[in-house]
């Protein structure tokens, strides 16, 4: 016999038949009793439940079986709910390829990913019976509707068994009439028969699967021929004589006159046509002009109204914090002037006009010499820092600019392509009313910097130019063309190298800054590329009056103290400003090391111990020699992104303000606070003369004096 399941609910737990082996992996057998329901488990509670002694099942209580390892928690634990999200992502999907980008031109990795993964493909060629395209198969092969070996078979076997019903019943029946049983018989003839398919052809599987095989037509060859006529042929000689070739050549010219005078009438139509078409607009464009000075001066009260800040800033602000500090000042940011034509150009030169002192000249060009493209020259005015008020765009970069002292509305410029040209603002042409060419004398390399000087003895405007072909060329205006002399070629102190036929060859110095003295007109200074600065006179072309060696790389700027007649300045690349007395050629007079690449340096137009410098990192140094001999007064980055480099700096001649130009195209200007620009107090009964530029001087040479060497006696 089977035994016996457990009376009771409490002992099913402990009975032998429902005692879970937790080291087990399978669940325990459950033993049931002949007429008792099975004991039923509960997969969600782990619980088991039995109808004890012929009870009900839901009157049974049920009984936990907990494993051995199984984890006491509370009831917060169990209430606690824990999300589990399931995405879609492959987690064998590579994360980290990359894609070589064209347009970037480097590689860049790929945010998209495809995340599925195909396990298996199999493509095929068969279709379903009943789909559309099997339809119009069978259609075409004239199948109809096809009918499968397996149906065939099953209806003749159901209708044989049916024959076989029928006869058995008809034998039971007597059969009276002869003719009754020959009908008797035919009918069960035809009824034992299976009936025929309709289809006529079977197919092999249920997809109906069909081979269709074509053959395309060759069309036969054909041939064509033809015959055609030979050319005409025709012999001739004669004999060419000089006379002849003579003849021939002048008929050719009177050709070419003919063919000239045609395309010059031709050029005569089209241009009456444009005047025209000019006069036209013009007559249109009157209304235009009539209110242009109006639009300009309407133009300027709404930009003085939107910048009513900055401009409240220039004419009255004070740094007031100047009180509490005994030396140092700052630098007050203004007017930020840019041209959106002109953001990627760097400033390379700048330039107050000398008679208008709200408006200045920016040149754009570029110092990297794998991107040269077209340059600019811009004017603008304090007036209006919205917009230029001149624009001239050139063909080359510009490398330099310089407007002239005495006639305002001229401006000499320096080009990339070592040409230089003068621009007449008065005359609104956009094309430079002189420039020079290879024939006319021009640069091999950039120039770099040019200078207007006083007129010759025939009154006569002209400028100076330095370039890196080692030439200091003086060009003279006279009438529709420029005239060039060479004041002088930079040779070098090498001894001449010998060239492939033995010829001596002499090498030149690179030219990249000069300037002329203030007081002596033949005097003036040109620094190097290799770090040298002559001093030069304009009446000796063949050998220097001095040579300085200033620096160890480039020299970027080199400029005469505005008082002081023989104190000059220069920067360099080699992160280093010097000042430098004229008649001693030994060493500088003072070193300072700004800890970058310097690209300009000026002297400030109200003191002979102020001057101001720009660097690579951004950053404006402004020195006063009288207040501090070693450190800077003022030291201030005005750029906003830190790889921003400075280029040039320019003092106003008269407001108290500087511009600074950086490589990015932005002209920034700045308020000079109290501190920088300090004067010497006047002394009580001060005359004229101790009011003057002996005043300054008389203050630069006191700092000469501590610095200079003492002169040795004689006796010893």
């Amino acid at each position: 016999m089977p035994p016996k399941g457990p009376g009771k609910g409490k002992q099913a737990g402990a009975g032998q038949g429902l005692q879970a082996n937790p080291k087990r992996g399978r669940p325990s057998r459950v033993s049931v009793a002949p007429g008792r329901a099975p004991f039923a488990r509960d997969d969600d509670d782990m619980t088991e439940t039995g109808d004890g002694q012929g009870g009900e099942d839901w009157m049974q209580p049920k009984t936990l079986v907990k494993p051995d390892d199984q984890l006491d928690l509370s009831e917060v634990e169990l209430k606690e709910e824990f999300t589990r999200i399931l995405t879609a992502n492959n987690p064998h999907a590579p994360q980290n390829i990359v894609r070589f980008s064209f347009k970037e031109r480097c590689f860049k990795q790929t945010s998209s990913v495809d995340q599925l993964a195909i396990h298996f493909s199999l493509d095929g060629n068969m279709l379903h019976k009943d789909s559309d395209e099997a339809r119009r198969q069978q259609a075409k092969l004239g199948l109809g509707e096809a009918v499968s070996e397996q149906t065939i078979s099953e209806v003749g076997e159901e209708k044989k068994e049916e024959g076989d019903e029928e006869g058995k019943e008809e034998a039971k029946t007597p059969v009276t009439s002869p003719e009754g049983g020959e009908e008797g018989g035919e009918k069960r003839e035809e009824e034992t028969t299976t009936p025929a398919p309709t289809g006529g052809q079977k197919l092999t599987n249920q997809f109906n699967f069909s081979e269709r095989a074509s053959q395309t037509y060759n069309n036969p060859y054909r041939e064509r021929g033809t015959a055609t006529e030979p050319p005409p042929r025709a012999t001739f000689s004669s004999n060419a004589t000089q006379w002849e070739i003579y003849d021939a050549y002048v008929e050719d010219l009177e050709r070419q006159e003919k063919s000239k005078e045609k395309k010059q009438a031709m050029m005569k139509k089209d241009e009456e046509k444009t005047k025209k078409k000019l006069t036209a607009v013009e007559t249109q464009g009157d209304d235009i002009s009539r209110i242009a000075r109006a639009s300009k001066i309407m133009e300027r009260m709404v930009n003085q109204n939107t910048y009513d800040d900055i401009a409240q800033d220039f004419k009255y602000w004070e740094d007031v914090s100047d009180d509490f500090r005994e030396q140092e000042g700052t630098l007050l940011p203004l007017w930020k002037f840019s041209y959106e034509k002109a953001k990627r150009l760097a400033v390379t030169a700048l330039c107050w006009n000398p008679k208008y002192k709200d408006l200045f000249a920016v040149g754009h060009g570029s110092y990297d010499f794998m991107k040269q493209a077209q340059g600019m020259v811009c004017y603008y005015t304090l007036k209006n820092p919205s917009f230029p008020e001149f624009i001239y765009p050139v063909d080359s970069g510009l490398m330099c600019l310089d407007i002239h002292p005495e006639h305002p509305y001229l401006c000499a410029v320096g080009y990339y392509d070592g040409s230089v040209g003068v621009y007449n603002v008065v005359e609104k042409v956009p094309k430079p009313l002189y420039r020079s060419t290879a024939k006319t004398g021009k640069h091999t390399d950039p120039v770099w910097q040019v200078s207007w000087q006083k007129d010759d003895l025939d009154n006569n405007l002209n400028f100076f130019s330095v370039s890196s072909d080692g030439r200091v060329v003086s060009w003279t205006l006279v009438k529709n063309e420029l005239i060039h002399t060479d004041i002088i070629t930079l040779k070098m102190d090498e001894a001449p190298q010998e060239g492939p036929d033995g010829t001596q060859i002499v090498t030149l110095g690179c030219g990249t800054c000069f300037d002329f003295h203030k007081q002596t007109d033949y005097l003036f200074l040109v620094g190097t590329e290799e770090g040298k600065i002559h001093k030069c006179s304009k009446a000796y072309s063949s050998q220097f009056l001095d040579t300085f060696d200033a620096h160890h790389m480039a020299v970027y700027k080199v400029q005469w103290n505005t008082f002081h007649p023989k104190i000059f300045i220069s920067c360099s690349a080699d992160w280093s400003v010097k000042i430098w007395d004229s008649t001693y050629t030994k060493g500088p007079m003072f070193t300072f090391d700004l800890g970058s690449s310097v690209g300009d340096v000026a002297w400030a137009p109200y003191s002979s111990t102020v001057f101001a410098a720009v660097t690579a990192d951004g950053k404006v140094f402004v020195y006063d020699l009288n207040v501090n001999k070693y450190e800077p007064i003022c030291e201030q980055a005005v750029v906003q992104k830190k790889k921003t480099k400075l280029t040039h700096i320019a003092f106003n001649p008269t407001n108290p303000i500087v511009v600074v130009g950086d490589d990015r195209g932005h002209i920034t200007s700045m308020k000079l606070s109290p501190n920088l620009r300090k004067v010497p107090k006047e002394k009580k009964g001060a005359t004229a003369e101790t009011k003057g530029p002996e005043v300054e001087i008389a203050k630069m040479d006191k700092l000469l004096a501590l610095v200079r060497e003492p002169p040795q006696s004689k006796d010893k």
